[in-house]
């Protein structure tokens, strides 16, 4: 079965097919049409590069710009990695999510198009090339919050079938011109058949952001999305990455760090100092609290994401009550730690070269059974 069977609409229709005119329908893409939008492939419009390949900034003869994903070498694991990114984004469409443009099958040539994000990635702008700028305003972060938990609450809830997006971070959280945030890179993205509560798979993804069930087991689940969201949290609240250095030898994770200050109430101390102390104390409260609980060992106490969502907007009084006096707040709970002896949380899983990009990091599920393009 070739690629464009395998990424079918629910009614049929092929990618490249417009059933109607406010349908947003991906297309197909020459080869030729890409690489006049992207001056050949021009370093000079290179995004970024990854597990994947490298991410190309371009420009279509409509004026539209576009990112363009290209596969760096061919082979049959690549194959089903670029057909499993096609195969979700051609079945997902929301607001919070980057949505396909369309992808290119020609010869050796694998390519995946999207909207271009002029803002860049969220990790761009908390630690990597605009950090300094200080583009993300309190409102602006509760925003990138609440949108990017509402996305991944589709693909748990309302997708079908439901899909585990098994790589959320702060780098996978698009940007747009408004600063609307997009979850993006499907790659490691797993399909969850009805009925069924978890998948056993290789272990994919980005240390620091992985909940221990997975890392340990490799039992996916949306519970493993709901962790790593829960860090995302934190990270965007306090400007601090997942996994720091205490010093040359020990590491302190964000959960580490933060969870004594949130049982002292010392709220205020994870503030990320770049905010200036301009920020709603209410929803930095709400923010740290949700972030902890999310990410918290015992998947079975960590919510689901559509009461993220729920938990985020303070849509309940009694819900986030019943937060605060969780028995992960409690101050006897509390115990000393000395911190983790744990890998950098840039070291990226996968059996590629870890990714160096802000914009799109790629990395890819060899595990994955799907039909191959020819």
């Amino acid at each position: 079965m070739g690629l464009a069977s395998c990424c079918k609409r629910s009614d049929g229709s092929e990618p490249g097919r417009r059933k109607k005119k406010k349908d947003m329908a991906w297309r197909i893409f020459s080869l030729k049409e890409l690489q006049l939008a992207t001056n050949n492939f021009n370093y000079d419009n290179k995004l970024g590069e990854g597990g994947f390949g490298s991410v190309y900034w371009g420009q279509l003869w409509d004026g539209s710009q576009i990112a363009v994903k290209r596969l760096k070498s061919w082979s049959n694991k690549a194959e089903k990695e670029f057909a499993v990114e096609v195969k979700v984004l051609a079945t997902v469409r929301h607001k919070s999510l980057l949505s396909l443009r369309g992808y290119c099958s020609e010869g050796q040539e694998r390519l995946i198009i999207y909207d271009f994000m002029p803002n860049l990635s969220l990790h761009s702008h908390l630690h990597g090339q605009h950090a300094a700028e200080c583009h993300l305003g309190w409102e602006r972060r509760m925003k990138i919050a609440i949108d990017s938990a509402e996305g991944i609450a589709y693909l748990h809830h309302y997708a079908t079938p439901h899909i585990i997006h098994r790589d959320v971070k702060a780098s996978n959280v698009l940007l747009d011109s408004n600063f609307q945030a997009r979850v993006a890179d499907f790659g490691f993205a797993k399909l969850i058949p009805d009925g069924a509560t978890h998948v056993t798979t290789k272990v994919k993804g980005t240390l620091g952001y992985l909940a221990p069930e997975y890392a340990m087991l490799g039992k996916a689940s949306e519970s493993c999305d709901v962790f790593s969201f829960g860090i995302m949290l934190l990270e965007l609240a306090s400007g601090k990455k997942p996994v720091e250095k205490v010093n040359p030898t020990t590491k302190l994770t964000i959960t580490e760090w933060a969870l004594p200050l949130a049982r002292d109430k010392k709220f205020k101390e994870i503030a990320d100092p770049k905010l200036k102390d301009v920020f709603d104390e209410d929803e930095l409260r709400r923010m740290v609290l949700v972030g902890l609980i999310c990410s918290q060992n015992n998947k079975e106490q960590r919510p689901i994401m559509s009461e993220v969502v729920e938990l985020l907007k303070g849509e309940s009084t009694d819900k986030l009550s019943n937060l605060e006096n969780d028995d992960l707040f409690k101050p006897e709970q509390a115990s000393s730690y000395q911190g983790s002896s744990v890998p950098d949380s840039s070291d990226c899983i996968t059996e590629e070269k870890s990714s160096k990009a802000d914009v799109m990091e790629d990395t890819v599920n060899s595990d994955e059974t799907v039909p191959s393009a020819r």
